[in-house]
């Protein structure tokens, strides 16, 4: 189900057209990025609450990283724009509707490359949100809130997880990440709670 609208593009902000490689740290423009085929184009986007980012420990039924930390990612679906397929990913794995996010700040996009040297290119987000409880679906067994600068503490993270942060602006030595323009609403609920049978655990360090 695409829960995500073109119409919506108050949510969609200015983007950076330039791909980054970060096997030799350069940067080349999106129209001479490598040549590559649909199923190596992802989505990671990362969601931010008050200051904090979430991310979320694959299950260890999983069979593609188990048990490592990450944001949210997915594969981009024929037909469909980076920023649809952001905002149905945050959706899926992580309960987040139109309307509980402030704004879908898009990235520069990356040009990452796996443990065979095969290239893959990432449009790279940050989902400002007004929630603090989130949904995870069954790719996850947990998630935590964290300051961005505690990130790498994450030890057993997924080896691009250091380049989309410092992408988004949530590295130790990038620019600033997106902030609210205004304050955002009151969420007092607890961050434990269920979605489709599946248990939730949030935790913050």
């Amino acid at each position: 189900m695409r829960v995500c609208l073109a119409s919506r593009a108050l949510l969609i902000k200015e983007r950076n057209l330039g791909a980054v490689n970060t096997a030799f740290g350069t940067s080349t423009p999106t129209g001479v990025a490598p040549d590559i085929p649909l199923n190596h184009i992802v989505v990671a986007a990362v969601i931010q609450w008050r200051g904090r980012i979430a991310l979320f420990r694959r299950s260890g039924r999983s069979s593609h990283d188990p048990g490592l930390w990450q944001c949210i990612t997915g594969f981009l679906s024929a037909g469909a724009t980076p920023e649809q397929q952001a905002l149905e990913e945050l959706f899926k794995e992580a309960g987040l509707r139109v309307e509980d996010l402030q704004a879908l700040h898009q990235g520069p996009d990356l040009v990452v490359t796996d443990r065979s040297g095969t290239p893959w290119l990432v449009h790279t987000f940050t989902a400002l949100t007004y929630r603090r409880r989130l949904g995870i679906n069954r790719e996850y067994d947990c998630y935590r809130w964290t300051d961005p600068r505690k990130a790498k503490r994450f030890a057993n993270r997924v080896s691009w997880l250091d380049s989309v942060l410092s992408a988004t602006g949530h590295g130790t030595s990038s620019v600033p990440a997106p902030q609210p323009a205004v304050a955002p609403r009151d969420e007092a609920r607890p961050a434990v709670g269920s979605m489709n049978g599946t248990s939730l655990r949030a935790h913050s360090v």
